[in-house]
């Protein structure tokens, strides 16, 4: 159970500080800026594959779930196990920010800026989850991922990717870290490509990573 006590407590930590961050930003008229929030997802993630790396690999996000069992990295009969984890960890989080800010309208939801259409939306998720799973796969041994340049390299790219794409869709790259803030603040608007596009851009990435990885 260790694995899946993990998970729970890595993507409630992703969660109440990644969405923490963009609701009282919210709520402050942008007293922790983009930059702030962009920051505060990338470190956070960072220190969670620190805390949790060895332990349950810490995926924190079904995606990265589904691509480490497509290829063949992860057994396909723990998936739903870590996936029910990530989602008892991220709804807890949005629950206990609800509480403590009930003034926000968002807590932390994704969607696309007023001017960028949805469809453009999702092909943008999924690029950014494809360069966000090719990191994850090039630096992680097996399921895990472990060492100093595992949780860098990982942080980085979450941190780089919502400095860039923040402002136009939120990066999410992140099923369950789009529906849990989504359904409990009742923004379920344009939530389908939230909930697709990260799985087609692992999907791809794997692809991408079988073409090139060493035979041995």
């Amino acid at each position: 159970m260790k694995k899946y006590y993990s998970e729970i407590i890595g993507t409630f930590a992703m969660v109440f500080c990644g969405c923490g961050a963009m609701t009282i930003n919210e709520i402050t008229n942008g007293s922790i800026t983009h930059v702030g929030v962009a920051m505060t997802w990338g470190i956070i993630v960072m220190s969670m594959i620190y805390a949790f790396g060895e332990i349950s690999g810490a995926h924190f996000n079904p995606a990265v779930t589904f691509g480490f069992a497509f290829a063949k990295k992860f057994p396909w009969k723990e998936v739903p196990k870590y996936i029910i984890s990530q989602a008892i960890g991220a709804f807890l989080a949005c629950a206990i920010l609800l509480f403590l800010f009930p003034e926000s309208e968002t807590l932390g939801s994704t969607f696309p800026a007023e001017n960028f259409e949805p469809y453009k939306a999702f092909v943008l998720e999924l690029i950014l989850t494809y360069f966000l799973m090719i990191v994850i796969i090039n630096v992680s041994t097996g399921s895990k991922e472990t060492g100093t340049m595992a949780a860098i390299a990982v942080g980085g790219i979450i941190l780089l990717e919502a400095m860039f794409a923040g402002p136009m869709t939120k990066a999410s790259m992140n099923p369950i870290r789009s529906l849990a803030p989504a359904l409990i603040s009742g923004n379920l608007q344009h939530l389908w490509l939230y909930l697709t596009a990260p799985f087609i851009g692992t999907f791809l990435a794997i692809i991408s990573f079988s073409l090139i990885k060493s035979e041995k």
